[in-house]
């Protein structure tokens, strides 16, 4: 099993502002931003780079100047062979005399993404875009049970889009299954970039829980996909939406095969009293005093069903404070359900059969 902290990562590197409640609200947002994007494209020569008021701007084929962030400046840093970390310490009227004289004069044009009143991004012609949008609107297709994550102890909410790039962590909460006597649930992570700072890609998984921080605890299954943005990236679209379709579809397998089992333990004995069921808990690794605080919750339900017993072994492994003794927890009492089966059947279960 791996623990997968590409999610958590993101978490700390966003701001408030790059954060979204839904799926449908940040489809709406890079929507928006695809519709005010518009791609020029022009030889290197004709880019003129000056100092307006104070803020560096970059004029082309005698249009109006623009703006540039950090990004598109770098970018445009690279173009012209120039350190970036060099021109930071020069005056912006002297970094703009620089890249005017350094810029090359290749016949090849570059295309420069602008939005509004700024540059997006430059590129020469190898580089081909994949629009966000795009991808966002596969998933409200073919991933329509899965949401975002519990919100993250720092309001962040696994749904994430900036300057530079875009990122989703997708769970589906109610698609838990068995896999080799253990409860699993399936999530994704899809990333992109429409400015060129990373690979379009996906990785597919299986995980037992997901803590407030966004770390995937103990995933299996794990299976990734990436490209770079070159001119067939946009085959991507489909191996990528086969992926999340695949998951779907083992997902639905799984789950009946869970519902099944969650059945029988609902309605299978783990002992015929107490002392026999904290034996079988011992076994299971489960400490002395854990299990008799999880009999005396199971009891309220009337009998020790495995299922009563794991429940409440899962509710009171939320009262740990640190993530890692609650998954450990919760690994535990999840292993009961492989026990379905080998316990016998109660009253109602042979009358049933």
């Amino acid at each position: 099993m791996q623990n997968l902290t590409h999610a958590h990562n993101e978490l700390f590197r966003r701001g408030a502002d790059e954060s979204f409640p839904s799926l449908l609200a940040l489809w709406d947002h890079c929507q928006k931003r695809r519709e005010s994007s518009i791609d020029h494209w022009h030889p290197p020569q004709s880019l003129r780079p000056s100092v307006q008021e104070g803020r560096f701007t970059l004029a082309f084929n005698g249009d109006r100047p623009f703006e540039m962030n950090d990004w598109s400046f770098a970018q445009l840093c690279r173009l012209a062979g120039v350190s970036k970390d060099t021109l930071n310490r020069l005056t912006p009227q002297t970094a703009g005399r620089v890249l005017d004289e350094t810029l090359p004069t290749s016949e090849k044009p570059v295309q420069i993404l602008t939005a509004g009143e700024s540059v997006r991004s430059i590129h020469g012609v190898a580089y081909t875009r994949l629009w966000d949008v795009d991808l966002l609107t596969m998933l409200r297709e073919f991933a329509t049970d899965f949401t975002p994550p519990q919100e993250a102890s720092t309001g962040g909410t696994g749904l994430y889009c900036g300057e530079q790039d875009m990122f989703c962590f997708m769970i589906d909460p109610t698609g838990w299954a068995e896999i080799d006597g253990e409860a699993f649930a399936p999530g994704f992570f899809l990333w992109n970039s429409e400015v060129g700072r990373r690979s379009v890609g996906v990785q597919t998984f299986w995980f037992q829980s997901c803590c407030q921080n966004h770390i995937v605890w103990d995933a299996i299954d794990v299976a990734e996909f990436s490209r770079k943005h070159t001119a067939n990236v946009h085959e991507s679209l489909n191996q990528i939406r086969t992926m999340i379709a695949d998951l779907v579809e083992l997902r639905d397998q799984r789950r009946d095969g869970f519902v099944n089992v969650i059945k029988k333990a609902m309605s299978t004995t783990l002992g015929i009293n107490t002392e026999e069921v904290l034996k079988i808990l011992d076994r299971q690794g489960i400490t002395k005093t854990l299990a008799k605080q999880a009999l005396e919750l199971a009891r309220q339900r009337g009998r020790f069903t495995i299922f009563s017993v794991v429940d409440a072994l899962t509710r009171l492994s939320v009262k740990y404070s640190h993530a890692g003794e609650r998954a450990e927890a919760d690994e535990k009492a999840g292993r009961l359900l492989s026990l379905v089966g080998e316990r016998a059947p109660t009253r109602e279960m042979a009358l049933v059969a």
